[in-house]
């Protein structure tokens, strides 16, 4: 079984989340809801996929991807944001995440998770 971790100061993005990722039943999810405990979740059970939002209190996802990448320089972290700029996003992709999803647009969320799963 696959470990996916969702990172999202959201409950509700969290559970819109959930509920695509449910549709394949080869997940195992577990949640964070700022980066901190997100980095402390994937040092511990060092999961396949990471989807983190960018905007979170605590450590924000920029912050965060940076500390994950220095722990597991090939780590599948997909940020998600509703903040859809191009120089965030490039940002992120240089830091090195795998993908980036503008939410609450979380269709293509299945064929990102078939690549990294």
């Amino acid at each position: 079984m696959k470990k996916v971790l969702i990172v999202d100061d959201s409950k509700f993005m969290r559970n819109m989340l959930k509920t695509h990722l449910k549709k394949k039943d080869c997940l195992e999810i577990f949640e964070a809801e700022n980066g901190a405990q997100g980095l402390e979740w994937y040092k511990i059970n060092s999961p396949h996929i990471v989807i983190m939002d960018i905007t979170m209190p605590v450590l924000n996802g920029i912050d965060t991807l940076k500390e994950i990448m220095k722990i597991d320089p090939k780590a599948n972290v997909v940020m998600c944001s509703a903040m859809g700029q191009k120089s965030i996003i490039l940002e992120t992709l240089k830091i090195g995440a795998k993908d980036f999803v503008v939410k609450p647009y979380f269709n293509s969320i299945h064929s990102i998770i078939e690549k990294f799963c």
